[in-house]
């Protein structure tokens, strides 16, 4: 069933020229750097508080532990820094545990007690989803603290991650078409629209493919909000913090100064959007010299009609026209601009992407020329798919 990890992509150098010279941590999330806090729009809340509001399910710890046969390694969905996800069931009405492959199937994320960071995190989930409500976030049901036990229960997501369907090589990870490639982005943008909206007023801070999942439909929802922050929403503010997040990700202004705004979701927005046009990892060091950076890489044949099928993915040739793939290359290239202020909001995104999604996609009229430049593609490309996208450390993601 649907997996909910994916690899962390870990990265040695910055993306753009002194974007930062701190240290990354091994699991990718801390970029280790402690900076002065300039607002909390929100007062902070204890974790009673938080725990009381969230109208969530309390769980006990028995409870789960039989829903997912007691943490069976055949029940693992995926292991990483926050801990193990798990498979299991219970019953729809009572929340009772059920017996497995009966009643509504959930994903247990549990907490390596061991964690230092983690507590906090999970409080975050608990803080930000036991609140906010959209048919784009993932639906968190319930959580346990018991002892020095912390876990958190949430709807399962059939299809795992948009990660999977576009790195992982297997018969159960099927490459997404173009029509579903849009579908993912707009789902994932519409997410990001509402996290962003004067109603939540959320920075998400990890937009990342390991963080989309997807359900039967292939509806995409946004996960793991342990790192999320209380922010302004115009784009002239901004809030001091320590920077986090996952390397390649990140915008490099966040990444110099520690300066979070909503302009810096968009970046990754962006990094996403390139990576599902292309089929690659923003970090691959498994690709030939000079395209283990995908940005840099990619951006000049970006804008070019002759050039841009050097960028698109193989998998998907001939269903998308040429003024589609130019388009949707021009969306990525202006959420990635340097400057924040040049990259669109999200609502302009939202509405970039609905317009291409309600273009008529019958490109597979393109003529033999670019028929046979995508079979040679196609061919260079088989030769590196061994070689390329390994499985590197999981990081911690829900189903």
């Amino acid at each position: 069933m649907g997996s909910c990890f994916s690899a962390r992509i870990k990265a040695e150098s910055p993306l753009h020229t002194g974007a930062t010279s701190r240290k990354i941590s091994t699991d990718g999330r801390d970029l280790s750097c402690r900076l002065s806090s300039a607002s909390v729009p929100r007062s902070p809340r204890s974790e009673s508080e938080i725990l009381e509001s969230s109208n969530l399910k309390s769980f006990s710890l028995n409870d789960l532990r039989t829903a997912t046969r007691n943490f069976r390694p055949d029940s693992v969905l995926g292991e990483g820094g926050f801990g193990c996800v798990f498979k299991g069931w219970i019953d729809e009405h009572s929340f009772k545990a059920a017996k497995p492959g009966t009643g509504l199937v959930i994903a247990v994320k549990r907490l390596h007690q061991e964690s230092l960071q983690g507590h906090k995190e999970w409080l975050t989930e608990i803080n930000y989803l036991g609140l906010l409500h959209h048919p784009n976030l993932v639906k968190l049901i319930g959580y346990c603290l018991e002892d020095e036990h912390r876990l958190l229960v949430y709807e399962f997501m059939t299809r795992g991650s948009l990660e999977n369907h576009l790195f992982r090589r297997s018969l159960y990870f099927q490459p997404l078409s173009w029509n579903l490639r849009m579908k993912v982005a707009l789902d994932a943008a519409k997410g990001l629209a509402y996290l962003h909206s004067p109603e939540a007023k959320v920075i998400y801070r990890d937009f990342k493919p390991s963080n989309i999942l997807l359900d039967s439909n292939y509806n995409a929802k946004l996960s793991d909000f342990g790192l999320a922050k209380d922010g302004p929403t115009d784009g002239k503010s901004y809030v001091s913090t320590r920077v986090m997040g996952t390397y390649g990700y990140a915008a490099p202004e966040y990444m110099a100064t520690g300066h979070l705004t909503t302009k810096s979701d968009i970046y990754s927005l962006g990094v996403v959007l390139l990576e599902m046009l292309s089929g690659r990892r923003v970090i691959d060091k498994n690709r030939p010299p000079g395209e283990h950076n995908l940005i840099e890489w990619a951006k000049p044949y970006l804008a070019s009609k002759r050039r841009i099928f050097q960028v698109m993915d193989v998998r998907i040739e001939g269903q998308y026209s040429l003024s589609e793939a130019l388009r949707a290359a021009t969306l990525a290239v202006k959420c990635l601009a340097i400057e924040p202020k040049s990259r669109p909001n999200v609502d302009e995104v939202v509405k970039a992407l609905e317009q291409l999604r309600g273009s008529d996609s019958g490109s597979a009229k393109n003529g033999a020329n670019r028929k046979h430049h995508h079979k040679t593609r196609a061919n260079e490309a088989s030769r590196r798919e061994t070689a390329s996208h390994p499985q590197s450390s999981a990081s911690p993601m829900v189903a």
